[in-house]
């Protein structure tokens, strides 16, 4: 197994906790950041503009993604010029869609070819890749955010679509793909062998990258030794009795 330092794929950080973003800026394995309203609610954000430009001063010089608020297309395009203003390493979260599955692809379009770093968000089919990639502007960067974690919740193996989606940027060099809401560390590695430019994941599953490569004998004794010392320190019992 490859150490994690020697993947291709570059690793961004899932969250919206500001000290907890700080802390993964000072890892040099982490190539970037990004947000999402979810996360900022659970995180407890109350001034969105605020918050974004105290992040973006305390991590200058790493690809921050920001996610518009609007539903309406007009008020999505004026809100990403908007944040688009905030910082030369921000990257403008559009979903692939409004609330009523209406596609985004014309504004998208607009934006990119104007020159806004775009991360085009939601996304969970080849479909929706195939749309998106016809909008981006060959020379503007962007990033297409893959929900394979989502795909996975239902049943569906992502690595296909994944590979595929690869496949469909290749016409578009500034574009990166986004291994997009993991669920486990194995998902870093998928993503590396799909030829994926980028992941996103979440705090719980970086402290898991200690793991890599772990002796997996050593690794079934400390889980022995968790469940005993959680059953001592729980004070369990179990009275066996003698049946005659």
């Amino acid at each position: 197994m490859k150490s994690i330092h020697n993947l291709n794929i570059r690793i961004f950080a899932d969250g919206a906790d500001y000290d907890g973003m700080i802390e993964m800026y000072a890892d040099p394995l982490i190539k970037g950041f990004t947000t999402n309203p979810t996360l900022m609610r659970k995180a407890g954000v109350t001034d969105y503009p605020a918050f974004a430009r105290k992040v973006l001063s305390a991590i200058p010089d790493r690809p921050v993604s920001f996610e518009l608020l609007a539903d309406d297309f007009d008020e999505m395009e004026r809100q990403a010029r908007e944040i688009a203003t905030w910082g030369e390493n921000v990257y403008v979260k559009i979903p692939v869609t409004n609330t009523h599955g209406q596609s985004s692809a014309p504004v998208i379009k607009r934006l990119s070819r104007d020159g806004v770093r775009v991360n085009v968000t939601a996304i969970l089919t080849i479909e929706q890749v195939k749309e998106v990639a016809a909008c981006l502007e060959i020379t503007c960067p962007s990033f297409v955010s893959v929900f394979a974690g989502r795909i996975a919740d239902t049943g569906r193996d992502p690595v296909p679509v994944m590979a595929a989606a690869v496949r469909l940027l290749e016409s578009s060099p500034r574009a990166q793909l986004i291994w997009a809401s993991p669920r486990e560390l194995l998902n870093i590695y998928h993503a590396e062998e799909v030829g994926c430019h980028v992941i996103t994941v979440t705090n719980d599953i970086l402290k898991k990258l200690t793991l890599i490569g772990k002796d997996l004998n050593q690794y079934s004794l400390e889980t022995v030794r968790m469940f005993y010392d959680d059953a001592q320190r729980a004070g369990f019992t179990l009275d066996v009795e003698t049946v005659a």
